[in-house]
């Protein structure tokens, strides 16, 4: 299945159906009167999250979604069916944006979202919905209101518990292969990955979601590679993991790149939680290994961790810090949800 993270698609919600105009005319009845129905309400275009979803790749091939135009209302005071809703399915962490790609109109983060995105028409009224005691014999009834029509763009960002980082050829693939059974492509060739990868990791009995972006370079805010387009997925990530490769020459230069492209990008995502970790040190000595681990903590100003995903050497490590940091990250989202400070525990003396 082609990966798709954005598309474009029109819709139109149905119009409602017009009201009738009929009189009673039966024989043998002696009174008559005026007895057209309502029209029918039109369809509305509803997007909702569902499950089994991870791709907007059914955008591609079909981008007109147009609901159903109610009924017109008829004689003996029937009212025309409402036209059939349309559903838009679409995978959970899509972002609703209006035709200037810039203002969102909804966020449907988990699975059961769902938000109307154009109304159908109310149905007009028939010549019934007019009688009074002056005009006994009213002879017009309402149009029903037209549908709305629009132009939207979907945008997915993939749900991920934590997302890598760090320049081509970093072993962000090489990583995410030894941790998970996802099979990402790996070459020795810069820009190997050029969508996003999900992938499942286990540590000490619990399982996260690890998403592999494809590498950044420097300028990429400004388009150059494939650019920071991907960044989005893993904007709803609790932790950051920026693999630095060591065998560069410049390992806080190359930290020093990304976490530049992170602020370039602009939103919160800078300040999320990072965890270092210093790549590929099979290929290193104990020298070496001390040297760039030293060059690494003075750039970033914290704990690095060494490691390998090629010898899986020191992973273990890296997995207990990503899976603590997303353990404080969710437990902090949950408070605030709920409005208040965490709940005190037990009095004990």
């Amino acid at each position: 299945m082609k990966f798709l993270d954005l598309a474009k698609v029109y819709i139109r919600s149905g119009g409602g159906g017009g009201g009738a105009v009929s009189f009673r005319r039966e024989k043998y009845i002696e009174y008559g009167g005026p007895d057209g129905g309502d029209g029918g309400k039109g369809g509305d275009v509803i997007a909702e999250a569902v499950d089994g979803l991870n791709t907007l790749i059914d955008f591609r091939y079909q981008q007109h979604f147009f609901a159903k135009n109610g009924t017109p209302g008829m004689g003996k005071q029937r009212t025309g069916a409402d036209g059939k809703d349309v559903v838009l399915r679409v995978p959970a962490g899509t972002e609703i944006l209006d035709e200037d790609e810039e203002t969102v109109i909804a966020d449907l983060a988990k699975v059961g979202d769902r938000v109307v995105l154009a109304t159908g028409g109310n149905g007009g009224f028939g010549n019934l919905h007019f009688k009074t005691s002056t005009n006994q014999a009213p002879r017009r009834a309402n149009p029903g209101q037209p549908g709305i029509e629009r132009t939207i763009w979907l945008r997915l960002k993939l749900i991920a518990d934590a997302g890598l980082l760090g320049l081509p050829n970093a072993g962000k693939s090489t990583f995410l292969a030894a941790t998970s059974n996802a099979r990402p492509k790996i070459a020795d060739y810069p820009f190997t990955t050029l969508h996003p990868n999900l992938g499942v990791v286990g540590v000490d009995n619990t399982e996260f979601v690890v998403a592999d972006i494809p590498g950044l370079i420097e300028g990429a805010h400004e388009g150059r590679g494939i650019g920071d387009r991907f960044l989005g997925h893993v904007e709803r990530c609790a932790v950051l993991l920026h693999l630095v490769d060591g065998t560069t020459e410049d390992v806080a230069g190359d930290y020093a790149t990304i976490i530049g492209e992170l602020e370039a990008y602009g939103g919160h995502l800078a300040d999320k939680p990072r965890v270092t970790a210093l790549n590929k040190i099979d290929a290193l000595d104990d020298e070496e290994r001390a040297e760039k681990i030293d060059a690494l903590e003075k750039a970033s100003g914290g704990r690095v961790y060494a490691m390998s995903g090629v010898s899986r050497e020191g992973v273990t490590p890296v997995l207990r810090a990503l899976r603590s940091e997303i353990d404080a990250g969710r437990k902090a989202e949950r408070i605030e949800a709920e409005g208040g400070d965490e709940e005190p525990g037990p009095w004990s003396p």
